[in-house]
């Protein structure tokens, strides 16, 4: 029961990386466009600058060539949603082969600097949505009837009168300024037809996977703090802590079943616990 009260009271809140290394140059970065900034402030190229722990810059520009298919089995993703009351919704609607079909459009989602890190993001990925949908049980936000998520500033973005933007599928994709450009991305209508991300597990799975490159995907090597930042901000405050918490503890429990550590100050740059 505490966990449901935790889920719904974090969606009430809103939802919202080789060769021969380069040469090293002035410590702390500020590096030219094509160099990365590696995890101890220095700017270069190739694994020791690009690849775990890269602060900016290309990070990530060497791919571990992992299988998501084979990493994400049919055992992992059966065990996540396992554990959703029979009666939740989305245990009809979330699956497997739609996670697969949507990462296909996501070429260098878990492409990371290394199979192990590969691994890692992947974990990050479904510590994410495992607490945002309480194991795939939600499709919709917990909120109220009334709330239509819509930002009327985002003239780019305008709000189609009817229609509701806040949370819906794996990641909660939320606001018509998500919506918005998700849609085009993707290709569907995100302002006229926003339902489609409640209706299509395809397609929702693609706006998940769309708002982790977009946002999560270029601080991953920085720690699963920053990812718990990226994804929404209000879980790093001192009053929250409690659902960052749970989304590290989903985080280290994926890491162990991938067979990897949940190291490198996986709290980097982000003081919450």
């Amino acid at each position: 029961m505490a966990v449901k009260q935790l889920l719904a009271a974090t969606l009430l809140v809103g939802v919202l990386a080789v060769a021969f290394s380069g040469p090293a140059a002035a410590q702390n970065c500020g590096c030219d466009a094509a160099l990365c900034c590696s995890q101890h402030g220095y700017c270069g190229t190739g694994r020791d600058y690009c690849g775990f722990g890269c602060l900016a810059g290309p990070c990530g520009s060497f791919s571990s060539s992992a299988s998501v298919s084979d990493i994400v089995s049919k055992d992992f993703f059966d065990g996540i949603l396992d554990q959703a009351s029979e009666t939740c919704a989305g245990r009809s609607f979330y699956e497997r082969s739609a996670f697969l079909d949507a990462a296909d459009s996501y070429p260098k989602f878990g492409q990371a600097a290394s199979a192990d890190d590969s691994k890692r993001e992947i974990a990050a990925f479904f510590a994410h949505i495992t607490a945002l949908t309480d194991h795939f049980c939600y499709i919709e936000q917990l909120s109220a009837s009334s709330e239509i998520c819509c930002d009327e500033s985002y003239t780019e973005y305008p709000c189609v009168v009817g229609k509701n933007y806040c949370g819906r599928g794996p990641m909660q994709i939320a606001w018509n300024y998500k919506y918005g450009p998700a849609g085009k991305s993707i290709g569907f209508d995100g302002l006229n037809n926003p339902e489609i991300v409640s209706n299509d597990s395809v397609v929702s799975f693609k706006t998940a996977l769309w708002c982790w490159m977009s946002y999560v995907h270029p601080v991953v090597g920085q720690g699963f703090g920053a990812t718990i930042k990226a994804v929404n901000p209000l879980d790093c405050d001192e009053e929250n802590k409690e659902f960052a918490k749970q989304r590290f503890s989903f985080y280290q429990k994926y890491c162990d079943q991938f067979g990897v550590s949940s190291t490198f100050h996986q709290y980097y740059k982000v003081h919450i616990f």
